[in-house]
């Protein structure tokens, strides 16, 4: 028996396709493009990260919020167990909501942070039967309503990075390597993994123009929506792939710097949001387990001149990194920083910070 009665509220798909559920959450309509999560675990770091802007995400772990939510503990400016400071999801879908919660590290409740966030959840709905027709139709739109209908919202019309990053520089760190951060919507988690080594990471707006800066490796973060919005960041990250500097970018990062380099991107059917994706390290046998949350990937065969595919996922064969042939500068399409999710590319982050001692020799 559950405590408490919930308010009964739909949610709607672009298609026609309607499902009646319980709110647990924020009581009020919204909507946006909704996508599908398989990861098990995660859903703190899901909700805060800034690469969900505008999309409900539908969980397809059958039981959700039986460990809570974590305390807001800050380390180096940044809240511990999140990747943002807030919640960038429009909304929650899920099939069974865990009212109580047990975990040595828990302060609240899902359904108490979700609402203290303003921000809709709703439980009940066959999640089963959602993911199988956002599968076979492709991401659509959605809305979630109560009493008051609401028209359908398309994020893809607005510049979501510029609603993510940053507005002015944020300094972390005191080390020797100088890493300038480019904020499309970064994981908290990146910038945590960066200042385990001898690092500054000096964090800047998706459009500031560093190529004057004092640096030594360049770092274009993850972020939401389609990666041909960002064109002032994409200019300055082509005048930069220009010199010898070691660059590493991330999902949007990566498709950025693929489109600086002249390859194309294109829009997923319906995206890779999940733990556990394999890829295979190109002209090696060597297989990784990763985590990944894209809904834009980069056309392998439009890569150009010294450009070369890094990575491949082997469920579908689309592009998971490009490096160049000569300059140290490389991306991925998944996230070694994977939090929640398997760690097993993190090495990147070590190889990218011996580039740098390199190049400064």
């Amino acid at each position: 028996m559950r405590d408490k009665n919930y308010r009964k509220a739909r949610l709607i798909l672009e298609d026609g396709n309607e499902f009646i559920g319980w709110s647990f959450g924020f009581e009020k309509g919204v909507s946006g493009e909704i996508v599908f999560n398989t990861a098990m675990t995660g859903y703190p770091e899901s909700l805060t990260d800034p690469s969900y802007r505008g999309q409900i995400i539908v969980l397809t772990y059958p039981s959700i919020g039986n460990y809570g939510v974590p305390s807001k503990m800050e380390e180096e400016g940044l809240y511990r167990f999140f990747e943002s400071d807030r919640i960038h999801a429009t909304g929650l879908i899920i099939s069974d909501y865990s009212e109580k919660f047990n975990h040595w590290n828990a302060s609240q409740s899902l359904g108490s942070w979700l609402k203290e966030e303003g921000v809709p959840g709703l439980f009940g709905i066959d999640t089963r039967r959602l993911t199988k027709i956002i599968r076979e139709k492709g991401t659509m739109l959605a809305k979630i309503v109560f009493d008051q209908e609401i028209s359908f919202y398309d994020p893809s019309t607005v510049n979501l990075v510029d609603e993510v990053s940053v507005k002015e520089r944020i300094v972390y760190g005191k080390g020797k390597n100088r890493i300038l951060l480019v904020d499309c919507g970064v994981k908290s988690n990146i910038i945590r993994y960066l200042l385990r080594y001898d690092t500054t990471v000096i964090r800047v707006p998706w459009d500031y123009d560093y190529n004057a800066e004092d640096f030594d490796g360049l770092f274009i973060s993850n972020g939401p929506g389609d990666p041909t919005m960002c064109q002032p960041a994409i200019s300055h990250l082509r005048q930069s792939i220009e010199d010898e500097r070691p660059v590493f970018g991330i999902c949007l990062g990566h498709q950025l710097l693929s489109l600086a380099s002249g390859a194309e991107t294109y829009k997923l059917k319906f995206g890779h949001r999940s733990h556990n994706q394999p890829v295979l390290e190109v002209g090696t046998n060597k297989a990784w387990l990763t985590s990944q949350n894209h809904g834009y990937a980069v056309k392998t065969e439009t890569l150009q001149g010294d450009w070369l595919p890094y990575f491949v996922n082997l469920n579908d064969n689309s592009n998971e990194g490009i490096r160049h042939r000569t300059k140290p500068i490389f991306s991925t399409q998944f996230h070694p920083e994977a939090s929640s999710g398997p760690t097993d590319t993190a090495f990147l982050f070590t190889h990218f910070v011996n580039a740098i001692e390199t190049w400064k020799k």
